[in-house]
């Protein structure tokens, strides 16, 4: 019997050698002597959905989030704010609701001097340095106005521990502000010891008189990983030889009572042996905080947004927040004002506070919740991935293709259901990108997919959609041809008219040859950029294109990706003009409307001529957006649906209207740019556009044509400018009725 499995074995040698040479490659990626980096981000997605999955949810009312927040902001005034009132902020917190202890997720960095004591002194000492009354009044009010001392006091004999930030990326700068706290651990501690703490270049700490009267300080620099996602903090920080420990330790520290946290060492004969790093844990008496190879901590997320309590600042300030909330409770003070810049990107949130990360570290460590990646997770991976790899390797040649794919799937169901044991039963997260990835690579290696997926799905997919969808899509669709059909359906998807401003004037100047050459260079690159992003055309109108994402291939970003051809589509008319230009051919400028809504799609026309096209309310909007370019003078026009579906991206609201045979008024948008590629002074143009935009809106004609004249004088090439100043004209003259809702209702195409 073993005589004929290895008989079996010899006639797939070929497979066997190419799975084991597979399984070798993986083996050393893991091991380090490489590094692939597509394993890299699906082991960061595998750990996302794992904390997506597992994570508690619920809120802990342990800690409160006191948040400065837009209507702090607009109560209380922007940030920074007068540090008299910070002061007025911790004494309501500890005298008036009797907090336990309060943490800053900011920074005090510099003086301050919006109460003009340094204003009068400097008059005292010149001006009036004869008039004794002058000085002696300008003492008698140093105690009011040095906003500094009076926070400063607010901080003495109380539990607050301020916070600072380190700057860790090369290129981030040295300059420093205001000072570090005392080091949190002794010089030596680690002297000797195999400790990879991660090292700043800078920081920027907190006024001395702050820092001095504080109970202690921690820092709350997260550590963002190489995809831009915080799912991890350093718990210390190393500067120039010495180590400060983070907000979350300090506070937990402060709360348990230990005037220091205990490093945990491995054994050294233990880290000799393996190169494991030294430090496996951080102590607090009992609870024990486990620690990575450069001493950060996992996060342990509750859940989204909202999983501590929150409380705006200023109805702490005003005394009208809830005493239950805050009475013996832990405050962390921070901001979730996105003006102000601590929205970080988190596993299970895009958009999530930075000061609510620090509250679910915080909570893990009263907890002892915190998940471990122990250094020996390495060498797991390297087992499990040459164990999976052998053994596939002599097992899946000799089955059927369907027992082929039970048993890799198997495999993988056995591997995922460890490692969730693991990371739920255990606290520990173990590796898994690169051994589920082998199971798919080595499962695809022993199918036969010329005969059994590639020859017949093709031809399939291409005698149902070869005509109606880019080539490009066909490949895609041909592993699951079953899942396709011409018959018509509802779907969620995204469509993009385009067309070519005053075409007609354009094409009478030009031979017909010279014209079909135009239209030919024009459409060409147009069209590969919709297929590129996995778009299809639906049609050509003469110079005008209409295409959709969504169907027949599902797209769950068919909005993004419709925003991002255009985009690109109006960068690449800026080299179609040129080529235009050297050829003597007029320039051409093209509008771009898209919606995302409803369609029906499917296989659509009479018995004499079909086309697999999309129809629909939410179509002819799109076709609608096109029109109004020309009378906002843009190149794209969105739609409030599509906006919603792409937020990565920054957008000018144009207007709210009504198209042409539509009775619901819709938001209509101009994608600017990728948040993070937006100029700062673009974005200054857009904030002052909003702030005109809203005079519009509530009447006031007076304010909006003045700020729309200096948008104007700033930019007089931007047409929409001028359209408002028109209309606040018109309406100076006729004023709209007292329940206008300031819809703009269009009656043409």
């Amino acid at each position: 019997m073993l005589g004929r499995f290895f008989t079996r074995l010899r006639r797939q040698y070929p497979v066997v050698l190419v799975t084991l040479i597979l399984t070798g490659a993986f083996a050393g990626e893991v091991a380090g002597y490489y590094q692939w980096g597509f394993l890299k981000k699906l082991e960061y997605d595998l750990y996302d959905a794992r904390m997506l999955v597992t994570m508690p949810g619920g809120v802990d009312d342990r800690i409160v989030i006191v948040d400065i927040d837009e209507k702090s902001l607009a109560e209380i005034g922007r940030w920074p704010w007068s540090r008299d009132r910070v002061a007025r902020l911790v004494d309501q917190l500890f005298n008036y609701y009797g907090v336990a202890m309060v943490g800053f997720d900011i920074v005090f960095p510099e003086p301050d001097h919006s109460s003009g004591l340094r204003i009068l002194k400097a008059l005292a000492k010149n001006e009036f340095a004869d008039n004794k009354a002058y000085r002696k009044k300008v003492e008698s009010l140093q105690g009011e106005l040095d906003y500094d001392h009076l926070l400063a006091q607010s901080f003495k004999n109380r539990l607050v521990l301020l916070g600072y930030y380190f700057k860790s990326y090369e290129g981030s700068g040295t300059s420093n502000s205001g000072v570090l706290p005392p080091p949190s651990f002794d010089s030596d501690i680690f002297k000797g010891k195999n400790v990879l703490a991660r090292q700043a270049q800078g920081y920027g700490g907190n006024l001395p008189a702050l820092q001095k009267a504080a109970a202690g300080a921690g820092h709350f620099t997260p550590w963002i990983d190489d995809d831009g996602v915080v799912r991890r903090v350093p718990m210390i920080y190393e500067y120039k030889g010495n180590y400060y420990e983070s907000l979350s330790l300090a506070m937990a520290r402060m709360l348990y009572g230990v005037k220091q946290t205990k490093p945990v060492f491995a054994s050294p004969e233990l880290s000799r042996k393996t190169g494991y790093p030294d430090l496996e844990s951080l102590a607090l008496d009992f609870v024990h905080i486990p620690v990575d190879e450069h001493v950060q901590a996992l996060v342990p997320y509750r859940g989204f947004q909202g999983s501590f309590p929150y409380v705006s600042a200023a109805d702490v300030i005003n005394g009208t927040a809830d005493k239950k909330v805050l009475q013996d409770r832990i405050v962390l003070v921070g901001t979730t004002a996105p003006g102000l810049y601590d929205l970080r990107t988190t596993p299970v949130q895009k958009q999530y506070p930075g000061v609510e990360i620090h509250a679910n570290l915080l909570a893990g460590i009263m907890d002892q919740d915190i998940k471990e990646a122990p250094a020996y997770a390495k060498g797991v991976n390297i087992l499990q991935v040459t164990l999976t790899g052998v053994v596939l390797a002599l097992l899946l040649p000799l089955l059927s293709p369907v027992w082929t794919g039970l048993t890799a799937a198997g495999f993988m169901a056995a591997i995922l259901g460890i490692n969730f044991w693991f990371w739920q039963a255990q606290n520990l997260v173990l590796p898994l990108a690169a051994v589920l990835t082998l199971v798919v690579c080595i499962f695809v290696l022993n199918m036969s997919y010329g005969f059994f997926v590639e020859r017949r799905g093709k031809k399939q997919i291409a005698a149902t959609f070869g005509q109606y969808v880019p080539p490009e899509l066909v490949d895609e669709m041909n592993f699951d041809p079953k899942s396709y059909t011409l018959e018509a359906e509802n779907r969620e998807m995204t469509v993009l008219f385009s067309d070519v401003r005053g075409f007609t004037t354009l094409s009478e100047g030009l031979s017909p040859a010279d014209l079909s050459e135009l239209m030919n260079a024009y459409l060409t690159p147009m069209t590969s950029l919709i297929h590129d992003n996995r778009g299809t055309i639906d049609k050509y109108m003469g110079d005008a294109i209409m295409a959709f994402w969504g169907a027949p291939v599902d797209n769950p970003e068919h909005a993004r990706s419709a925003v991002l051809t255009a985009m690109a589509m109006q960068e690449r008319m800026t080299a179609i003009r040129k080529e235009f230009r050297e050829r003597g051919w007029p320039e051409i400028h093209i509008g771009i409307g898209i919606n995302t809504g409803s369609m029906s799609v499917g296989n659509m026309g009479s018995k004499f001529r079909m086309a697999y096209t999309v129809l629909g309310d939410a179509v002819n909007l799109g076709s609608r957006l096109e029109g109004l370019t020309k009378t906002y003078g843009v190149e794209i026009i969105v739609s409030e649906s599509t906006r919603a579906e792409a937020p990565e991206y920054t957008y000018r609201e144009l207007d709210v209207v009504r198209v042409k045979g539509k009775d619901k008024p819709i938001a209509i948008y101009e994608p600017v740019a990728l948040d993070e590629e937006v100029a700062p002074e673009e974005l200054e143009e857009l904030q002052a556009y909003e702030a005109a935009l809203a005079a519009y809106r509530r009447l006031d004609w007076e304010q909006a044509e003045a700020q729309f004249n200096r948008l104007h004088e700033q930019s007089p090439d931007r047409t929409l400018y001028r359209l408002y100043l028109d209309r606040i004209a018109a309406f100076k003259q006729s004023p709209p009725d007292a329940d206008w809702d300031g819809v703009f209702t269009h009656t043409t195409k």
